[in-house]
């Protein structure tokens, strides 16, 4: 069968928040099969926690921020992008602060970390929403949809003015049961402009953000000395952000995802389409090989 994974011993990392600019330090522990994906603030005067939901994201300007049981967390959608890239569906995440640590600004670290620690097989079936029929969202010429697929796969599109754009895959479309999430994705750093600092900063955000954590571009180029990872570095990145907005129901989409010009808040628009539409998606399990599609095989090929 496709089994739920976690990790096999606990793992920490200390950075600091990109929007608060406060340092953190961030635990990773494993967690029975069932549990789902936790997150507990350890810093409050009695440790609060909660399981990831759609309905819990409470922010999406420049980063999903989820909110449960009095606790609040931001900036949480490059760990939850690893934790779908490795498909780990039960871990207790700890933070004694309110941000997740920005790191290098991609999922990459998170990758390193969760493979540091080791990732286990659960004896319990990994349990998918399938999607069943097309769910689409808009907001102005914005927009992003699921459709029916036995896989899971992404489309997106992005339309910036600024002649660094203009040198750069403006498309990318990725099959993670058949391409490499760790290899393709992970390492897309998030990206900003310099005009925009000021403006961010006066508001509370982008605090902690540097020249180590992000990209960043003035009127005519990138900043960072070392310039770009990919190519494709920036629609590689919206890539990462929707893998980890969509992971917030905690369970693998079966689904094809195609977005234009979507971020946080139009990724969880539609998450929250899907689940509220009881029509659109059933459960899926898949505890014989012969009746699981080829797909899902190659993406999680632990079997028995």
């Amino acid at each position: 069968m496709i089994r739920q994974r976690t990790v096999k011993t606990l793992v920490r990392a200390t950075g600091v928040g990109l929007h608060t600019g406060a340092r953190v330090t961030l635990v990773l522990r494993p967690a029975p099969a069932g549990t789902g994906i936790v997150f507990r603030r350890t810093d409050l005067p009695e440790p609060l926690d909660f399981q990831v939901a759609p309905e819990r994201v409470c922010d999406t300007r420049l980063c999903s921020a989820l909110e449960g049981n009095g606790a609040r967390v931001a900036t949480v959608e490059h760990l939850m992008s690893a934790l779908a890239g490795l498909g780990i569906d039960n871990l207790f995440i700890d933070l004694d602060g309110p941000e997740v640590p920005i790191l290098d600004g991609s999922a990459a670290p998170f990758v390193y970390l969760l493979q540091s620690a080791g990732i286990e097989a659960l004896d319990r079936p990994k349990r998918f929403i399938r999607v069943l029929r097309p769910v689409r969202v808009e907001e102005g010429d914005k927009w992003a949809e699921f459709i029916p697929h036995e896989g899971y796969t992404l489309t997106f599109r992005i339309d910036f003015d600024h002649p660094v754009f203009r040198q750069s895959a403006k498309e990318m479309h990725i099959d993670l049961a058949r391409q490499s999430y760790v290899k393709e994705v992970s390492r897309a750093r998030t990206f900003g402009f310099m005009n925009e600092v000021e403006y961010l900063r006066s508001n509370g955000l982008a605090l902690g953000g540097t020249l180590d954590n992000a990209i960043v571009m003035d009127e005519f180029r990138v900043l960072n000395a070392d310039g770009l990872r990919y190519a494709d570095e920036f629609v590689k990145h919206k890539v990462l952000d929707a893998v980890g907005d969509l992971y917030l129901t905690g369970h693998p989409i079966l689904g094809a995802f195609t977005a234009f010009k979507s971020g946080h808040g139009l990724n969880n628009r539609l998450l929250r389409a899907l689940v509220a539409d009881a029509a659109a998606w059933e459960w899926a399990e898949f505890t014989d090989p012969s009746r699981t599609p080829s797909a899902l095989l190659e993406l999680f090929p632990q079997t028995a």
